[in-house]
C-alpha cells in the first residue's frame, strides 16, 4: 500500500513537473512575441492628424493644419490667420515636435528621412516635409490645400505623427538648402486628431 501511495505522489509530482515546464514556455513564447511587438511600438490606425499652430516670440500666426488619408495619400489643408497681408509664407513639416524654443527653432530642420535636396512640391525628389507656401489675402488669412505622396500619416513610410509644422515669416523659393523662408512665425505638432471635434 506504502509503495503504491508513494508511486502514485512520484507520478502527480512528474506530471505537476511537466504542466509547470510547459506553461514556462508558454510564458516565455508570449513574453518574447510582446517584447517584440513593443520594440517596434504599436501601429497607430490614425485617419486623421492635426497641428495646432501657435505663434513664436512677437508673432500673431496661429490657425491649423488637418492631415487626413487620401487614397493612400495625404492631403493637408490650413486655416492660417496673422500672416503678413498679400504675401505668401513657406509652410514646412519638420523634424521633432518640440516646441521648447520660443522662436521655433527646437522644431529641427526640414522633415528628410530621404536625404533628398530642398524642393517645391511639383518636384518629385524634395525633403518629405517640403509643402511650399500658403498665399495670405489682404487680412492675412490663408486657406491651404494640399496633396502629396511621400510622407503617411503613422505607417512605415516616412510618418508625420509626433512632427513639427512651422510657418515661415517668407516665401520658400526652392533654393538650396531649405528656399530662404526666413524665421519661424508659428510652430505646432503633429497629433492624433479627436474625431468629435470639427
Amino acid at each position: 500500500m506504502t509503495t503504491t501511495l508513494r508511486s502514485m505522489q512520484m507520478m502527480l509530482l512528474a506530471v505537476l513537473t511537466l504542466g509547470l515546464a510547459a506553461c514556462g514556455e508558454v510564458s516565455n513564447e508570449a513574453q518574447a512575441e510582446n517584447h517584440e511587438h513593443h520594440a517596434h511600438g504599436p501601429i497607430i490606425e490614425a485617419e486623421t492628424l492635426v497641428a495646432v499652430m501657435r505663434p513664436t516670440a512677437g508673432n500673431d500666426t496661429e490657425g491649423t493644419v488637418v492631415f487626413t488619408r487620401v487614397n493612400g495619400e495625404v492631403r493637408a489643408t490650413a486655416h492660417i490667420s496673422g500672416l503678413t497681408p498679400d504675401q505668401q509664407h513657406a509652410i514646412h513639416i519638420h523634424q521633432f515636435g518640440d516646441e521648447r524654443s520660443d522662436d521655433g527653432t527646437s522644431a529641427g530642420g526640414h522633415y528628410n528621412p530621404e536625404g533628398h535636396e530642398h524642393g517645391l512640391p511639383d518636384q518629385e525628389k524634395r525633403h518629405a516635409g517640403d509643402l511650399g507656401n500658403l498665399e495670405a489675402d489682404d487680412e492675412g488669412n490663408a486657406t491651404f490645400e494640399i496633396v502629396v505622396n511621400n510622407v503617411t500619416l503613422a505607417s512605415e513610410m516616412n510618418p508625420i505623427l509626433g512632427r513639427g509644422v512651422i510657418i515661415h515669416a517668407g516665401t520658400d523659393d526652392g533654393s538650396q538648402p531649405t528656399g530662404a523662408a526666413g524665421s519661424r512665425i508659428a510652430s505646432g505638432v503633429i497629433g492624433v486628431a479627436n474625431p468629435d471635434v470639427e
